[in-house]
């Protein structure tokens, strides 16, 4: 479903709420994560301090590796709303393969091809699932 251009936030607000927003997606998810795998993975008499620990030491770089890719894709959103002038979901799965690929383009051609590719189907996957969420429940 289409929604005008002026629903949406500007771009350079909409860009550094969502820089923020998948930093703390990162922190809250990469703490629980990283928490849970230092409780395995330590000794026995050490478990709690060893799960801390982890976190501790894996959490930032996590988070901010999800902030650079949220302010990256966004930024390509971004972009894309104002060059098709119209927001769609296409918008967005242009957006993700173009993110992803920007960020794999160190590393060759082929690692920016395959990344834009699973940037593509994770982004369609998600709209896919967001456009049927509005089908069965249309806002009331």
């Amino acid at each position: 479903m289409q929604r005008p251009l002026m629903e949406i936030d500007p771009c350079p607000d909409c860009i550094l709420d969502d820089v923020g927003m998948a930093f703390g997606v990162g922190a809250v998810g990469g703490s629980a994560f990283y928490f849970l795998k230092g409780l395995r993975n330590s000794p026995k008499g050490a478990r709690l301090a060893g799960g801390m620990e982890t976190a501790r030491l894996n959490v930032p770089r996590l988070a901010g590796s999800f902030a650079v890719w949220g302010g990256v894709f966004s930024a390509c959103d971004c972009a894309l709303a104002y060059a098709r002038k119209k927001e769609d979901p296409w918008n967005s799965i242009i957006a993700g393969a173009a993110a992803s690929g920007i960020l794999a383009l160190r590393q060759g051609i082929r690692a920016v091809v395959r990344s834009s590719l699973h940037g593509a189907v994770c982004l369609a996957l998600i709209e896919g699932a967001e456009l049927m969420m509005n089908s069965i429940a249309p806002d009331a």
